[in-house]
């Protein structure tokens, strides 16, 4: 087996072997995996989008969205179709090509399914690729958004088996495994990563890797995120990661997932550019782009392109089948509501 090859069976061993290794060989190791299956300078730029936000019933201790904990954040009911349309145009003129959409539910309810399935039908006839993540699905769920032409389906599975009970009592490890597979048994991409930075230790890094590299399918996209401590959540006042740890975690998720996009997520915040320069060399080749991310802040989208311009970083493009019609409508339609209805609002208040 050389370093490339798409494994299945990678031991806790070997995972925390890579964690160990001197910075610089982790690093020389990643670039040169990343480099076989991805152009280096390239990365891909999606949007999230909060539809529903806040008055979760589960109680992840990172989760400012938690209805267990006082963390000041406004409830958001789940928004009309036409405003999330018309933030996918904003999106995609400022560059996305893939739009993500995010509610605070526990699982989606029958009479919410109409909503996101027109959701997802709409910001697939932009021609920009699609992105949801609900909470748990089953198989029915899972074959009606595939069905409404769902490419993507994020629902991470956190942190290692073994630290998963000190963060969420409230859904089982299982419980997203049997999501994930409900997904991929529908035909749609899977979205799957975790959190750093949560208290856990290293080979607990390594056991969340070392769960995702050995699904029978590895996640076409691996989003890592780094904590942000919220006051009001339980996690407020952990120390901070050392940004090497969040670097190494990123080159190990590269190396073990030749084939993924590894995403920088939540926490960018925070990074400096020299620490986003440092993720790229290490494999990272995804990004989520604009000023937040579900409740909490993100980069401002011309601070990452003015990045992208001194690393000599391009945005990746993808390809979407749609018909010139279907855009056009799509795109006036949504223009147009956006003209008549003042409806944007900072998820991060």
């Amino acid at each position: 087996m050389t370093a490339t090859s798409i494994r299945h069976d990678w031991t806790l061993q070997e995972a925390r072997s890579l964690f160990e290794l001197p910075f610089n060989d982790l690093m020389f190791r990643a670039q040169s995996v990343h480099r076989q299956h991805f152009d280096p300078n390239e990365v891909q730029v999606s949007t999230l989008l909060s539809i529903k936000t806040g008055a979760c019933p589960e109680d992840c201790k990172y989760c400012p969205q938690s209805n267990r904990y006082d963390t000041g954040l406004e409830n958001e009911k789940l928004m009309a179709v036409e405003k999330v349309l018309a933030e996918a145009v904003a999106a995609k003129a400022s560059g996305a090509t893939r739009f993500c959409m995010g509610a605070a539910w526990r699982s989606p309810k029958k009479k919410d399914m109409p909503y996101v399935t027109a959701m997802v039908r709409g910001v697939k006839e932009m021609g920009l690729e699609t992105c949801m993540t609900l909470g748990m699905l089953t198989g029915e769920q899972a074959s009606e958004l595939a069905e409404s032409g769902l490419d993507y389906y994020n629902h991470n599975l956190d942190t290692s088996p073994e630290f998963y009970g000190e963060i969420i009592t409230t859904r089982t490890y299982q419980d997203r495994l049997g999501t994930l597979s409900n997904v991929r048994d529908a035909g749609i991409k899977v979205c799957s990563g975790g959190i750093v930075g949560m208290g856990e230790s290293i080979k607990d890094r390594a056991g969340l890797l070392l769960q995702l590299a050995n699904l029978p399918v590895q996640p076409e996209s691996v989003p890592i995120n780094m904590l942000v401590k919220v006051e009001g959540t339980p996690m407020a006042n952990l120390a901070d990661l050392d940004p090497f740890d969040f670097i190494r975690t990123i080159a190990v998720a590269r190396i073990m997932m030749p084939q993924s996009h590894v995403r920088l997520s939540a926490g960018r915040e925070s990074m400096n550019e020299e620490m986003h320069a440092l993720a790229y060399f290490a494999g990272a080749n995804s990004i989520f782009y604009g000023e937040k991310l579900l409740t909490t802040p993100n980069p401002k989208a011309n601070k990452d392109l003015e990045l992208f311009g001194r690393l000599g970083i391009k945005p990746e493009e993808r390809h979407v089948e749609h018909s010139d019609e279907a855009e056009s409508d799509a795109l006036l339609g949504a223009v147009e509501q956006a003209q008549n209805d003042r409806f944007f609002y900072d998820a991060t208040a």
